[in-house]
């Protein structure tokens, strides 16, 4: 079992000007978020998680932070206050300030002061010892990603590439944004606190130390989750928040329960089936396809993507390739502010035969559809609710797939054949829950039922 997490440092000394015509003179981490303190909600949260040590780096209006923290009886925790003095950056500040944190403590949990969040800490904390990075970043994919700052990750998980915002145009990259959450190892915070000596007086950790710790061939890990991290430093995006709390998302939003989620094709749902796909140019989305991911992405429903790849198996394509397709996938969906939480692909083909085959590949697995292999590994990842979940496909072996991993299906098609007008001629014994005309379509069902079911 991992060693809990019991110390936290949230970056608190911004002004927040723009949230000024909200807080009414207080400062930004006491901004009203549905009647409770922003910074009550993240205290509280450490806390449920066992942190018990909180080392809050202050400065504009300090002493209203003060007073707060001691009517509440620090809320059980061990706090102290610090002053960050004059601007240093988020990296700075933290450096500065590391004497005061606790001796015992081993890593170290670094949140931003206007985050509001529902994690399982419990589960990134075990993913970041498990890997035993130096670093680990939360990251997950948003509907803007052309304008947040990205990461590229390796086959094993660790940061490859940074590509901060603004990007250049017409780049393409994987929606993985950088959540501005992390947990640090203590003594890696401090032997870097002497690396940056010499470094510029305002040090940022996405701007200055994570691509000085890349270039230093340092191992920064990537954890990947669709759990509810919204920064709501602007008057919009605390609305938002406000409503997602109203409306349940924000309580939905942890690994920490289980739920539904909708599993996705990808060609024929997603996008044009044009027959295997190997190079990026080749996927056009269909019409209204991005609009109905936006619609599950909002309603707070995973919309996660399972698809046979036998490229790989076949030796047409190889995985570069693979995720230079489906990055360009997840920039079209971003461009129409939608995104998909987690994709996830069978390499594996059981025929042989074929010129430049990976014999490697060659085997019957469990992952390949209609196999659920691909249903029961996001279930295990993402905490889903597998029977009270959706497929939406547009072949027998996608309908077969629900029927085997034990969720509700929806079969997508243009045209319909077959005696009665219902079925493709093609699906034999196999039957759809529904069968629709295109994505769109499916969305509606699955949104009037989730609405029945609250």
């Amino acid at each position: 079992m991992a060693k809990a997490l019991t110390e936290a440092v949230i970056l608190a000394g911004g002004k927040g000007t723009r949230l000024a015509p909200r807080l009414g003179g207080l400062p930004k981490p006491l901004v009203d978020v549905a009647g409770v303190p922003l910074l009550e909600r993240q205290l509280l949260h450490c806390k449920s998680f066992g942190i018990k040590s909180v080392l809050l780096l202050v400065n504009h209006r300090a002493d209203c932070i003060a007073e707060f923290c001691a009517r509440k009886d620090n809320f059980g925790l061990r706090i102290s206050l610090v002053d960050d003095g004059e601007p240093r950056g988020t990296g700075g500040a933290t450096l500065a300030a590391l004497p005061y944190l606790a001796p015992d403590s081993q890593d170290v949990l670094i949140l931003y002061g206007d985050t509001l969040l529902n994690i399982d800490l419990d589960r990134f904390n075990a993913a970041h010892v498990a890997t035993g990075a130096d670093v680990s970043l939360f990251l997950h994919p948003n509907a803007h990603p052309q304008d947040s700052d990205l990461v590229e990750l390796d086959e094993s998980g660790y940061l490859a590439k940074l590509h901060p915002y603004p990007h250049p145009d017409g780049a393409e990259y994987p929606n993985l944004v950088n959540a501005a959450l992390y947990i640090m190892k203590k003594s890696f915070l401090m032997d870097f606190c002497y690396l940056t000596e010499e470094a510029p007086k305002i040090i940022d950790f996405a701007k200055d130390v994570f691509p000085l710790l890349l270039k230093k061939g340092k191992k920064l890990y990537g954890y990947i989750s669709p759990e509810y991290i919204k920064d709501v430093g602007t008057p919009q995006r605390l609305d938002n928040a406000v409503a997602d709390i109203a409306s349940g998302r924000f309580a939905g939003g942890t690994l920490r329960l289980s739920r539904r989620a909708v599993f996705l094709d990808r060609d024929g749902v997603l996008n044009a089936e044009v027959g295997y796909i190997t190079k990026p140019e080749q996927i056009r989305l269909l019409p209204g396809s991005a609009q109905a991911v936006g619609r599950l992405n909002r309603a707070g429903l995973p919309a996660v993507v399972v698809t046979n790849q036998p490229v790989l198996a076949r030796g047409e394509c190889d995985e570069a390739a693979l995720q230079a397709v489906h990055t360009r996938l997840e920039h079209l969906l971003g461009l129409e502010g939608a995104y998909i939480d987690r994709l996830y692909y069978c390499p594996h083909h059981p025929d042989k035969g074929f010129a430049g085959e990976r014999p490697e590949l060659k085997i019957v697995c469990a992952c390949r559809k209609p196999a659920p292999g691909m249903l029961f590994k996001a279930a295990k990842d993402l905490h889903i609710d597998i029977p009270n979940s959706w497929f939406v496909g547009d072949r027998k072996s996608d309908i077969q797939c629900a029927k085997n991993a034990g969720c509700r299906s929806i079969l997508t098609a243009v045209e319909v054949s077959g005696p009665d007008g219902n079925i493709f001629a093609d699906m034999g014994e196999v039957r759809p829950d529904f069968q629709v005309r295109d994505l769109a379509a499916a969305v509606d069902i699955i949104l009037q039922r989730q609405e029945g079911t609250r």
